[in-house]
């Protein structure tokens, strides 16, 4: 592996929300011109975590360091302004971010396939469209660092192609992408790192490179075991108690 610094460094980040313990005094680093994945099943911390990162929510203890440079988000649930359509809000979000580049927002909308709907109203847009619009807000600004949670939901099976794509060549640019899922398969292929968080702690941190699967093995089932394995063995009458 290539020597890389940090683009992010978080370090002993705790967060409760009353007596639920989302994040357990979490160390983690992500390096700079990487393609970083934070797998985990529900509830495991991925979303919090992200929201800490954007200073969205507040730890209760430890530091960050970080991101640094332009960074752009986009979430689960999409946001814009329902009431303008998608090419008013790409030109709003664009002057209040000052990456009024059209070129090369034109670039994302074309990437993502946004042209037949750039004169609809956003609140009108279909699921798949509205995640389209969300991601095109988040690469406004050119980021250095990409944070983006679930991406592909509501996508297409020829979109999900293309926004998987775009992100490898974004990476292959030097930026850093940061993707929160549960479902790891479509971006294995791409990808620098895993950490899989569970429960609020980090179950394993390991670059793909080093990483030693069985033949048959994916990483989505390598997770699957590595979280069963932690939960330990239950029969399903103590799941139900």
């Amino acid at each position: 592996m290539s020597e890389t610094h940090a683009a992010l460094q978080l370090e002993n980040v705790t967060k409760r929300f009353g007596n639920v313990v989302a994040l357990d005094d979490l160390s983690l680093s992500v390096e700079s011109g990487t393609y970083h994945c934070l797998l985990g099943p529900n509830g495991s911390g991925k979303s919090t975590l992200l929201r800490i990162v954007l200073g969205l929510a507040q730890p209760d203890s430890g530091t960050i360091d970080g991101p640094h440079g332009r960074v752009g988000c986009g979430f689960q649930s999409p946001n814009f302004y329902p009431g303008l359509t998608v090419r008013q809000n790409i030109e709003t979000f664009a002057q209040l971010a000052g990456g009024d580049d059209w070129g090369w927002n034109q670039t994302v909308v074309d990437e993502l396939r946004l042209n037949p709907a750039l004169d609809r109203e956003a609140g009108d847009l279909s699921g798949g469209y509205a995640r389209k619009l969300d991601l095109a807000l988040a690469l406004i600004k050119q980021p250095d660092m990409l944070l983006l949670d679930e991406p592909l939901g509501a996508l297409d099976d020829v979109s999900k192609e293309r926004l998987l794509g775009f992100l490898e060549w974004y990476v292959e640019e030097g930026n850093t992408v940061l993707v929160s899922t549960h479902h790891v398969s479509a971006f294995e292929q791409s990808l620098d790192r895993v950490t899989v968080l569970h429960r609020g702690n980090i179950l394993r941190d390991e670059w793909m490179a080093e990483l030693e699967l069985d033949n048959h093995d994916s990483l989505q089932a390598h997770y699957v075991d590595s979280v069963l394995a932690a939960d330990g063995p239950q029969s399903f009458e103590q799941q139900l108690e």
